[in-house]
Formats: C-alpha cells, structure tokens, sequence
C-alpha cells in the first residue's frame, strides 16, 4: 500500500466500463426500436457528432440536457431522417443504461483498491446511466462514491468536479489523491488542474503530449497493483 495516498478517484468509461461495447448495443437497438437503418455509415456520423458534443460539453459550451436531444437533432439533420430527436434521444439513454460491461481486470483492480484506499468514480456522463450501469456492473460495494458531472455541475477537466467529489466524499488533502483515467484531455488534464497526482490508463500506447505530464503511465489496468 502506498502511503502517500489515501484516495483514488477513477474515471468510468473507457477506464473501467467498455463504452463502445455499450454504445454499439444501445445504438443498435434504439435505431430498430425507431427503424432507421443501422448502417456502419449512420454510426460513424453518430459517433463524429456525440464527440463533438462531449468536447463542447467538456469546454463548457453546452450542458448534459442539450446534449442528450442536440447530438440526434444534428445527426436527422444530416440523413434527413424526420424522427424526433427528443424521443429518439430519451431512448438511447434507456438502452445505453443498461450496459454495464466491465473491460478485462477492472472488477479485480477495484476489489483490491478498495481494500486499500478510498474509490470514487468521477465521470462526465449522465446521472441516470452512470448510476444504473454502476448498479448492474457489481462494483457498488467497492465504490465509496459515484461523482457525476451532471449532478456536479462541472465536467473533466474543470477542477470544480473534483472539488465537488471532495465536499462529497469529506476528504481535502489533495497530496494523498491521485486521479486514474484513460482521457488525457478530462482525466489527467483534470487532475493536474485540481493539483492532484494522476494515473494515465493507455492501453494503446499512445504518445504523450509534450504539454501534459502524468505522474504515471499504465498498460493495463493490473499494473496500478506497482503503483497503489
């Protein structure tokens, strides 16, 4: 156990949920429940408008209620699709809670974390799939608290999240933190803005931005046990 630390905030998705596994299932659902046709064209113009929107989300331009009906608003501007996207969009959401599948290693990691340290998730999704897919994924008795930027009022990377997560959870030293998370730009930016130490989760191997020094680097998610 590494005594510098005391707690560890763990971002959700892409760290310990598999998000695209999720969101293949929800879209292709929800397109059969409205019949649209589930072409791998119509999925890559939902993925290119749903990150946008999460960028803009991030940048603070929008909120998680626009979001939710604007990515599908976007999306039937382009096809010409004559659907609702408010009914369209409330659907996805439903489908998309519901998936609530692990990545390899993570329900091992956050067993032995929490036999160690304090877990919180801090996440920028919506409150009521991130707590559905919390409940259904059997982590909830290991995570101390589940921190949303919905319900916070400030998304990855703007420090008010983690400051938020520490009202919640009562703790304030922030040299016994550390942040783990796959997202350079939400969870290390994020985390080094709110003067914590941070863990970036980079199964791919990606490159590391010049402008962005995380105090460690992980491959798979078995390694924080060298870590914490």
């Amino acid at each position: 156990m590494d005594l510098r630390y005391d707690t560890v905030f763990l971002d959700a998705d892409d760290t310990l949920f598999d998000y695209p596994r999720a969101e293949e299932r929800a879209f292709s659902r929800t397109c059969a429940r409205f019949g649209l046709a589930d072409t791998p064209e119509l999925r890559d113009s939902y993925r290119r408008i749903n990150r946008e929107q999460w960028r803009r989300l991030e940048r603070g331009e929008t909120d998680q209620a626009t979001l939710r009906v604007e990515r599908f608003r976007l999306l039937f501007e382009e096809t010409g699709d004559r659907l609702d996207p408010a009914a369209v969009g409330g659907a996805y959401v439903e489908e998309l809670s519901r998936g609530a599948d692990l990545l390899p290693g993570a329900r091992e990691i956050c067993g032995y974390l929490a036999r160690r340290y304090f877990l919180a998730i801090v996440t920028n999704g919506l409150a009521d799939v991130q707590r559905s897919r919390l409940a259904r994924s059997g982590l909830e008795g290991l995570v101390g608290a589940l921190v949303i930027s919905e319900e916070a009022g400030a998304s990855k990377p703007d420090p008010r999240i983690f400051e938020y997560a520490c009202a919640r959870i009562g703790r304030n030293d922030r040299g016994r933190m550390v942040m783990v998370g796959d997202s350079l730009e939400s969870d290390i930016r994020g985390g080094a803005a709110f003067g914590i130490d941070t863990c970036w989760y980079n199964p791919r191997g990606l490159e590391r931005p010049e402008d962005l020094r995380p105090t460690y680097e992980i491959r798979a998610l078995e390694e924080l046990r060298n870590i914490l």
